[in-house]
């Protein structure tokens, strides 16, 4: 009898590992079936023929790398759309007393159940004060206001599904929760999209109203077109209390950022001066850090830019002479990637230890295109090894140039103005141009001149306004500025102390940087839509003659009139005040809104039960604008940290690992993977947006590329799923809709597994409580040791706010234990006749609990089936399972049986290498009988509790023990399993070895061209070498097999010239 190596024939044990590192290959069917009916041949043929093609490429490394469930390839094809259909009114109840559709299906399970949700009020803090479970803690959050401007996104929807899945879990836990949804008003993006809006319509501009005028129209637009996000929100399942909805611009909020803004000035921490500021000339208007998107370029580059007709290039390096005062002979060389603020110059700038300069130290250098004198000055912060060490100093239009004027008493010459153009002080040979027209012009003045002496590629760092496009300016501006180093250096100790937690803990390092280098608040901006300023010029100190402005603040115009008349010592009503026309920094409104939206500054109950927040959750890119700017001001303002722990996930990036961008065509509506959509839908959004011609054909072609057939429809279960199984806290979040997709199909095994759960349960059946549950087999016992296993790692990673750890254990439980091995095994068991009570009740406590368990995940896919579960008489249960006990581990830690499962496991590894033999001589319906033979009494007691499971997973007829000594009949292939294990199978009669040994030598010729093509390559060097060794031993072993299962077929063809016909 011809032995096979156990190694070639045992797989990973799919069922045990707690890794997405899963096949697929493996899978048992759960396809639900009427009770007793045959599956169809043809199906079952193709079934099988399938799993042949998968461990075949198992086994010969084919598949070289595990993969999870989400990144499986599998292939989409359309699926039949089913509709709920039965008249339901808006807020009523779903229909459930029909029976489940065939399959699952994304819009018939999503209809109905949000409305209803909102309307009972399951995602109020005061229903859930009365649910029996109780806890009496509270649980808060507020959701990251999204700008009110457009649509969520993916990255959006990374968030709201790693919040909504934390604040269900807590709600279900009996925590008192309150989810406050809001929205921001986003006044650079808002303004600049009802200005365009006006101008298509009306060809008008926002100058040719007045600013009341223009807000009416920003307040008309807000109110038609502002609802999509809440529309998103609610496709995505948030479970938000829209009883407590704020806009950053209501009533509430414009009263808190009022009193924010007069009791930072009156602490001495808002403060109005002319400093620098980051300057969009497209907005006319200041823009905040975020707003400045630093674009690297390698070298010379051409960009389009708005008002400029033609392409502009940047990434080059000018040098200018600058001739010493004197000496015709002499010069100074100084490089620049900006020659359009040369007439903005008023000093060159070398090293005081500079060798090369230090005989010009004190002379003056003529202006290379006024011929006015300039000082060259000494300073430490020059570089004498960058370029020719000499640097021109523009002081009003140079972040670092302003701080070295200031040393040198420098006074600056603003030469580019607010709508980029250039400004008098530059000579009315430039004045009015467009300062990259202005560029040109200068150059050819320098040429004239003489005093050009060349241009070279330079890469460079170039600002951009990632609001219009247009490149950042740097201008001197009389702004009002927030005093960010005394809150700052608060925040900072906050999280050194552990007052304030940052999870991952890697993020503290650049919070602990930033608030040590941080600067103070540039919080104006020149637009109307907004919060306006409170802040009120006195009007009769310029009258007089008063060189500098007197500012006074106040809550309205009347308290400022009082301020004012004490600071002049005259009559209120005499004075003439002017309110400052710009509008707060939308930040400003945004650090406010954890305690805003809770009725600050009022002491309101909401303000007095749930803040501080119990947690803020948002995307790492916002730790330091939005995240650090609430704790300084929120700590000011109130007191108190407005949160104690901050978590924050990675960025969403497609499957490439590239940013979403619009201009790549990657950015994805969630509807669109919710719902599904066709790539001509994506193409015509594309074309609706605001790409430039040579962006929106890069754009589509790259859609066309990823989407050759759109979107299929996923159904909000899988996409929050997927989102949350990933381990967002890490690195980067690549997603693609493939992934997705797979976690549909893990939405149809459980809609089947419930589908054969509530057939084999019956209309009569009438169920137990958990804790009297009495397993019947060592099988019933072991998946309720599984279940209570789930249970706690669910638990545990819902406390340590692992999401992937969550998703990881319920995929493992519901596809690998239930799926797979329980509803298989169970099947002949609920045959028998008198039906066993035990297995029914079991079926029902993993469907009732294995669905709480996943319902903060798949909240509709969750309460569908739940509803259908029955109930037990005289016990009422919760209304809906999102406010149903979320199951605890210490409640059902009986079930636990560690050993049983170490067992268990050791059955699971037979069946594996019997499927696998099963595989290698192509016994599709043929059930063989096995034979297991132990020389461990142990051993052999554990496989003799097991036989009827053994023989049901393995698809074999019958499993029986053979004593130890005792010869297996002949015909029968051989494996040894272990040192004490012999595992045999019946061949004899149902291999037909003619039809098979041609078979297996194509295989084996198709591995040995494969074998001979690796042995052929060069030795490569570190990992790759590696795996070239690893895909050798693996073609070896597979060879090897191949030759022992030929000389087994041809002894069989020997021993018996004519088999039996299968």
């Amino acid at each position: 009898m011809p032995h096979l190596s156990l190694a070639s024939f045992r797989p990973p044990l799919w069922g045990l590992r707690p890794s997405w590192g899963l096949s697929r290959s493996h899978a048992l069917s759960t396809q639900p079936e009427p009770h007793g009916s045959p599956i169809s041949r043809r199906n079952h043929e193709a079934k099988q023929k399938r799993l042949r093609e998968k461990q075949a490429a198992l086994e010969a490394g084919i598949i070289r790398k595990s993969k999870s469930p989400a990144e499986s390839s599998k292939a989409w094809t359309p699926k039949e759309r089913i509709l709920y259909e039965i008249p339901t009114e808006r807020g009523e109840r779903k229909d459930v007393s029909g029976s489940l559709p065939p399959a699952y299906s994304p819009q018939y399970v999503e209809a109905a159940w949000y409305p209803w949700w909102v309307r009972e009020g399951f995602f109020k803090p005061e229903y859930q004060a009365r649910l029996p479970q109780a806890t009496g803690e509270t649980f808060s959050m507020c959701i990251p206001p999204p700008n009110v401007t457009g649509s969520l996104h993916i990255g959006h929807a990374l968030t709201v599904a790693i919040q909504d899945v934390l604040v269900r879990w807590h709600r279900m836990r009996g925590d008192q929760v309150l989810w406050v949804p809001g929205s921001d008003h986003a006044g650079i993006a808002t303004q600049a999209v009802v200005e365009k809006q006006l101008w298509k319509e009306q060809g008008m501009r926002r100058y040719d109203l007045s600013r009341e005028d223009f807000l009416r129209e920003v307040w008309k637009w807000k109110e038609e077109k502002g609802g999509e996000i809440c529309e998103q929100l609610r496709a995505l399942g948030a479970s938000l209390d829209w009883d407590r909805e704020c806009f950053t611009m209501d009533a509430g909020s414009s009263v808190a950022v009022t009193e924010a803004f007069v009791r930072l000035y009156e602490a001495g921490l808002l403060y109005r001066n002319r400093q620098l500021v980051n300057w969009s000339c497209s907005l006319r208007s200041a823009i905040s850090d975020i707003e400045v998107e630093n674009r690297p370029l390698p070298g010379r580059t051409e960009l389009r830019l708005p008002g400029c007709p033609t392409p502009v290039s940047f990434g080059f390096l000018i040098s200018v002479a600058f001739p010493v005062d004197g000496d015709p002979e002499a010069e100074v060389v100084v490089g620049t990637t900006r020659p359009e603020t040369l007439p903005g110059d008023v000093a060159v700038a070398v090293h005081p230890d500079d060798s090369r300069y230090i005989h010009l130290h004190g002379r003056r250098l003529r202006h290379p295109l006024t011929g006015q004198l300039l000082p060259l000055i000494t300073d430490p912060a020059v570089q004498p090894h960058v370029g020719t060490g000499a640097v021109k100093v523009t002081p009003a239009h140079s972040p670092a140039d302003v701080e070295m004027g200031a040393r040198h008493g420098l006074s600056p010459l603003s030469v580019i103005a607010e709508d980029g153009t250039m400004t008098s002080l530059c000579g009315d040979w430039l004045q009015g141009l467009h300062r990259f027209v202005a560029r040109e012009k200068i150059l050819c003045a320098l040429r004239e001149k003489g005093l050009f002496r060349g241009l070279q590629s330079h890469p460079m760092v170039l600002p951009l306004c990632s609001r219009s496009g247009d490149v950042v300016e740097y201008l001197l501006k009389s702004q009002w500025f927030v005093r960010c180093r005394e809150m700052g250096d608060r925040a900072a100790k906050a999280v050194e102390s552990g007052a304030l937690e940052l999870s991952p803990s890697f993020h503290q390092k650049n919070w602990q940087h930033w608030f040590s280098h941080i600067g103070d608040w540039c919080v104006s901006r020149q637009l109307w839509w907004g919060h306006q300023i409170p802040a009120y010029l006195v009007k009769e100190d310029h009258a007089k003659g008063n060189k500098e402005d007197r500012w006074v603040v106040g809550r309205s115009e009347t308290e400022a009139r009082e301020v004012a008349a004490e600071l002049t010592g005259r009559p209120g009503s005499e004075l003439t005040l002017e309110r400052d026309p710009d509008v707060l920094d939308t930040w400003f409104s945004s650090a406010l809104f954890p305690f805003s939206a809770l009725g600050w500054p009022h002491k309101t109950p909401d303000l007095a039960r749930f803040y501080p927040l119990s947690l803020l959750e948002t995307g790492s890119d916002l730790l330091l604008f939005w995240v650090g700017r609430m704790v300084m001001l929120g700590t000011q303002l109130t007191g108190q940290l407005p949160f104690t722990k901050v978590l924050l996930h990675s960025m969403v990036r497609d499957r490439q690992g590239r940013k979403m961008s619009k201009s790549l065509g990657n950015v994805l509506d969630p509807r669109d993977i919710i719902r599904g959509v066709e790539l001509q839908v994506l193409q015509e959004k594309l074309r609706d947006g605001n790409l430039d011609p040579a962006e929106l054909a890069v754009a589509a072609a790259a859609q066309r590329k990823d989407f050759p057939h759109g979107i299929p429809e996923c159904g909000t279960d899988a996409l929050r799923f997927t989102l949350c199984s990933h381990g967002a806290q890490g690195g980067n979040l690549n997603l693609s809709v493939s992934e997705v997709l797979s976690s549909r199909h893990f939405c149809n095994k459980i809609w089947n597994a419930l589908r054969f759960i509530l057939g084999a349960l019956g209309e009569k059946f009438i169920p137990q409580p958990a804790e009297e549950l009495s397993p019947s087999s060592p099988v019933d016992s072991w998946i309720l040791s599984r279940l209570a296993l789930t249970m706690l790692e669910c638990e545990q990673a819902f406390l340590a706010r692992e999401l992937s750890l969550v998703t990881h254990a319920l995929y493992r439980f519901w596809l690998h234990n239930l799926c797979d091995v329980y509803l298989e095994a169970v099947k002949p068991v609920l045959s028998h006749s008198p039906r066993p009570p035990g297995p029914p009740q079991i079926l029902f406590s993993c469907a009732d609990i294995g669905l709480r368990l996943l319902a903060p995940l798949m909240p509709f896919l969750a309460e569908e089936l739940w509803q259908r579960l029955p109930s037990r008489p005289g016990c009422p249960r919760a209304p809906s399972i999102s406010v149903a006990p979320y199951p605890t581990a210490r409640s059902l830690e009986h079930w636990r049986q560690p050993e049983l499962e170490r067992r268990f496991s050791h059955v699971q590894e037979v069946v594996q290498v019997l499927r696998a033999v099963r595989a290698m001589y192509q016994l599709t319906r043929a059930r063989p009988q096995v034979l297991l033979q132990s020389s461990e009494p142990e051993e052999q007691r554990l496989f003799e509790a097991f036989l009827e499971p053994l023989g049901t997973l393995s698809r074999c007829r019958a499993v029986g023990l053979l004593p130890p000594g005792v010869a297996a009949p002949s015909g029968w292939a051989q494996v040894p399993f272990s040192d004490t294990l012999q595992v045999y199978m019946e061949l004899q009669g149902l291999v037909d070895p003619q039809t098979h040994l041609p078979l297996l030598a194509a295989r084996r010729h198709k591995l040995q061209k494969q074998l001979d093509g690796l042995i052929a390559q060069n030795p490569a060097e570190g990992e790759a070498e590696t795996q070239r060794q690893q895909r050798l031993s693996v073609l070896q072993m597979e060879l090897s097999k191949l030759d022992k299962a030929a000389s087994h077929l041809q002894e069989l063809m020997d021993e018996s010239p004519s088999p039996r016909q299968l």
